[in-house]
């Protein structure tokens, strides 16, 4: 089990660094992860093992995906959590996914703290959420209100998440 660590730790650690760098994390370290992960566990559990890794890709890729579509993690994210489930399996990848919205909220707030806009960006919340119930305003953000997201690497999330899933599950 150590040897799965090891080996989807290195991608972790390299997403990460590409992640905080560049704010992107490339496709080929992406479908790097996917086959490594498929194909380790194909080669050392054979069939069991090879639908061991599509059960957690088959997670990690498809919640992120739902995720991706409300607009809350980039692309490279969803791709990164098919390697993270092809490598962790189903039970570890839903438990790094769990973790890294809650890390994810976390980091948001402390951002929003230190910049001192957390009253701003709340009070717009609370108009939006009461325009959409009161006058059936549309929830989607228009284009102008998507500038003002707050956005940061998601791996600042995923690496404490992994680590935290590592240590204590």
């Amino acid at each position: 089990m150590e040897s799965v660590f090891i080996g989807g730790g290195i991608f972790v650690l390299w997403a990460f660094w590409t992640d905080i760098r560049a704010r992107k994390i490339p496709n080929f370290l992406n479908i790097l992860f996917i086959i490594s992960g498929l194909a380790y566990h194909l080669a050392s559990e054979h069939w069991e093992g090879l639908l061991f890794a599509g059960k957690g890709f088959a997670l990690g890729f498809g919640i992120m995906l739902l995720l991706y579509a409300f607009r809350a993690v980039g692309a490279g994210d969803v791709k990164l959590f098919g390697g993270i489930g092809a490598w962790f399996g189903i039970s570890m990848t839903a438990q790094i996914l769990m973790y890294s919205v809650i890390f994810a909220g976390v980091i948001g707030l402390i951002i929003m703290l230190w910049r001192r806009e957390t009253i701003v960006r709340m009070r717009r919340v609370l108009w939006k959420v009461t325009g959409a119930l009161l006058w059936k305003q549309p929830l989607r953000a228009t284009r102008e209100e998507q500038k003002q997201y707050l956005t940061f690497p998601f791996m600042a999330a995923v690496l404490p998440s992994v680590i935290f899933c590592y240590w204590y599950i």
